[in-house]
């Protein structure tokens, strides 16, 4: 069965009273959801606790999704997004929020080691960049995201995560050697 109808069958069913089909959407998106918030956290614990909370969130709130304004993925990284944003804004943190980014942990130890040895190549560049840009670049890059889903996230227009990806990679390639570069690719 195709995947999209049983995201589509699942949210239907959570709708109409059902929770137990929340499964499905769990399922596909625990992993893709921990590592976006493992990013911006840099911690296990604080990830996990706050991937729970964010299902939990979706799971309450699974009555007001509308796929006529976009897609469940869209509308769960929002959440996540917002639910980082309130961790750091209520525990005060020192780090500011918008610039707390890393690869995440990862069930595969050799792609996760091979993952972070890249990012420590190319640090120092991405750290140059503003924040949006940042999380653009780790959204499209390392997460796989689309423009358009992109754009949902981060409330902006599709053209415009598009434009500020192309200036992004654009300014990264004239800063970076051309082997840091094409190494930030391929994952």
């Amino acid at each position: 069965m195709n995947i999209g109808v049983d995201e589509i069958s699942a949210i239907k069913q959570c709708q109409a009273g059902d929770p137990e089909k929340f499964g499905v959407l769990y399922d596909k998106y625990i992993k893709k959801i921990y590592d976006f918030v493992y990013y911006k956290t840099h911690h296990r614990e604080t990830a996990e606790d706050l991937t729970s909370r964010i299902f939990m969130k979706a799971l309450e709130n699974i009555g007001g999704f509308d796929p006529g304004k976009g897609t469940f993925q869209a509308w769960i990284y929002r959440i996540a997004r917002n639910t980082v944003i309130d961790h750091y804004r209520t525990s005060r943190a020192h780090a500011n929020i918008e610039d707390v980014w890393d690869l995440s942990g990862n069930d595969d130890p050799e792609r996760d080691i091979d993952a972070k040895t890249k990012l420590e190549k190319v640090r120092k560049y991405l750290a140059k960049l503003k924040p949006i840009e940042r999380d653009i670049v780790i959204m499209r890059v390392w997460q796989g995201m689309n423009h358009k889903e992109i754009a949902a996230v981060m409330g902006k227009t599709e053209a415009g995560v598009k434009m500020a990806f192309s200036r992004t990679i654009t300014k990264l390639r004239e800063e970076m050697p051309l082997a840091i570069f094409l190494s930030f690719f391929m994952q």
